[in-house]
């Protein structure tokens, strides 16, 4: 079962909180929005928790899944490419256009 399966599975209940630790050892809680393929490479696309109101969601983060020993873990990386930011995005923006609000940071 792939994380998109388990994350349907769990639906709102859970609300699709992770939890990740951030470069200084820090728990950081993430909302799991979407696994996104490209270039048969994944990526998660997760919100902070911490930013999530009813009214105004912050800026999403994208990490690229590399693969772990376990199969029951997962490991996230940043993703350094720019273009691959971008069109990772660009699905994610297109998958769920009905769902969201999006601002272009150059309108503001």
């Amino acid at each position: 079962m792939d994380n998109e399966e388990r994350t349907q599975e769990q639906g709102e209940e859970l609300d699709n909180i992770i939890i990740l630790n951030d470069e200084d050892g820090n728990e950081v809680q993430f909302e799991f929005l979407d696994l996104i393929e490209y270039e048969e490479e994944e990526y998660v696309v997760l919100l902070p928790a911490e930013d999530s109101s009813e009214d105004e969601i912050g800026e999403v983060v994208i990490l690229k899944v590399e693969p772990t020993e376990s199969e029951e873990t997962e490991s996230y990386v940043g993703v350094e490419d720019e273009d691959v930011l971008n069109k990772v995005f660009e699905i994610f923006k297109e998958k769920f256009k009905d769902e969201f609000n999006y601002v272009d940071e150059e309108e503001q």
